[in-house]
This record gives C-alpha cells, structure tokens and sequence, in this order.
C-alpha cells in the first residue's frame, strides 16, 4: 500500500469518527431529572444510554489519537516500524489496522 493510500484510509476512518459523533451527540447530552416529566425507570434507562454513549465517544477520541499519531509517523517517515523495538511491523498487521504502532511481537511483550 502506497503512503497515499495509507493517508487517504486513515482521513476516511477520521471522517467515519466525526460522522459517528455528530450522530450520537444527543445520546450524550445531559440527562433531563426532573420526576414530574418522565418515571424513574425512564431515567435510568436514559441514564445508562448515556453513559454508554460517552463510553463509545472515549473509544472514538482513543482512536482518533491513534489515527493522528499514524499520520505523524507517515509525515516524518517513521510509519510502518514498531514504535518500542524499531523493527518493521507486519504489512498483514498494518493492512488490518492502519494506525498500528507496535509489532506483533512487542504487542504480545515478547
């Protein structure tokens, strides 16, 4: 895979992130307690939605840093060589997820 390529699939997951927040933007906004308007069952639900919804925007922000510290990697050359040992990182391993940093082996700490 070219380094264009590799820039061009890692903008689109970054897009696929953005769209993926823009939509759950509601799910995360502050749960409305007042008892009058909805039953505590309600609430609740609507509570653990929400918290489930800020769990997957962590996961996404994870995510995004990643992107972004594959891209620094492709800009200064360094992208595609394990960031603990230095050694190249599998192209399979790197086909499956663009972002990766580290080599199978030092994944595992071997």
């Amino acid at each position: 895979m070219t380094d264009a390529e590799i820039r061009h699939r890692l903008m689109d997951r970054l897009a696929e992130l953005d769209a993926e927040d823009a939509a759950s933007a509601g799910a995360r906004a502050v749960v409305d307690l007042d008892q009058t308007s909805t039953g505590r069952l309600s609430r609740m639900d609507a509570l653990q939605h929400q918290a489930m919804a800020q769990a997957q925007a962590r996961r996404r922000a994870a995510e995004r840093s990643r992107i972004r510290a594959a891209l620094r990697r492709l800009e200064e050359g360094e992208y595609g060589y394990c960031t603990d040992c230095g050694e190249p990182i599998a192209p399979a391993r790197l086909a499956l997820d663009p972002a990766i940093a580290r080599c199978a082996d030092c994944t595992r700490g071997a």
